[in-house]
């Protein structure tokens, strides 16, 4: 028996739906999810994405205290990757700011204010170490001290200019060695040791690089120094 004519266009439209409904389902996407959930009348909901981890200053995990700077060192790796410091969110040293080079990479920052007042670097494998000495001397009292080292950051090295690093706060700079990784951050005139300091031994047996230790990171919060009484 044949069918009339609105129960063919009832059977089209059935067929058509079935048809759209199983492509949904069996090719995904959002809108077969939610037809899915429609007829079958499942009460668990799509779980929602996870949020993004917030991001503070410098790529800090958490934000500083009130009154403190924000920092990240990171050291250069082998002789390819320059050095990076990082200071409220500011990049004082890096390649891209073409501002690095082989031995050690210094920033100076008033502990006051948290201006930045210098940054160079001073070649410790052919460079003179006259020139690091000039250039850390005539510190004035507070002033923060950032080093990162790439390369090699201690062959020129002598006794006077490793006891100003250890004025500054520094307790692994009396046996920094060739090609050492070394991030440090001291103050003239700090009354104790440095909390803010790492050092990667040169050694065959460890090396991550040929030649050359792993890069080190370190980051942190340094509080400000209240102004000096005149």
């Amino acid at each position: 028996m044949r069918l009339t004519g609105p129960l063919r266009v009832v059977a089209v439209l059935l067929l058509v739906g079935l048809t759209w409904l199983l492509a949904n389902t069996f090719f995904g996407g959002e809108s077969g999810s939610s037809v899915r959930y429609f007829f079958s009348g499942a009460s668990e909901e799509p779980t929602p994405a996870e949020p993004r981890p917030r991001r503070y200053k410098c790529g800090l995990s958490a934000p500083c205290p009130s009154k403190h700077l924000a920092f990240r060192l990171v050291s250069g790796a082998a002789n390819v990757i320059g050095p990076k410091i990082c200071l409220e969110d500011k990049m004082l040293v890096s390649s891209v700011k073409n501002n690095v080079g082989r031995g050690l990479n210094i920033a100076l920052v008033n502990g006051v204010t948290g201006e930045l007042l210098d940054t160079k670097n001073f070649d410790m494998w052919a460079g003179d170490v006259s020139d690091l000495l000039k250039f850390l001397r005539p510190l004035h009292e507070g002033t923060l001290v950032f080093v990162a080292s790439f390369d090699d950051p201690a062959t020129k090295l002598n006794d006077e200019s490793r006891r100003l690093f250890e004025e500054l706060g520094s307790t692994a700079v009396k046996e920094l060695a060739f090609r050492d990784s070394w991030v440090f951050v001291g103050a003239k005139g700090i009354e104790n040791k440095s909390p803010f300091e790492q050092r990667m031994k040169n050694s065959k047996s460890s090396n991550k690089y040929e030649g050359w230790p792993e890069s080190l990171e370190m980051d942190g919060c340094i509080p400000l120094r209240p102004p000096l009484e005149e």
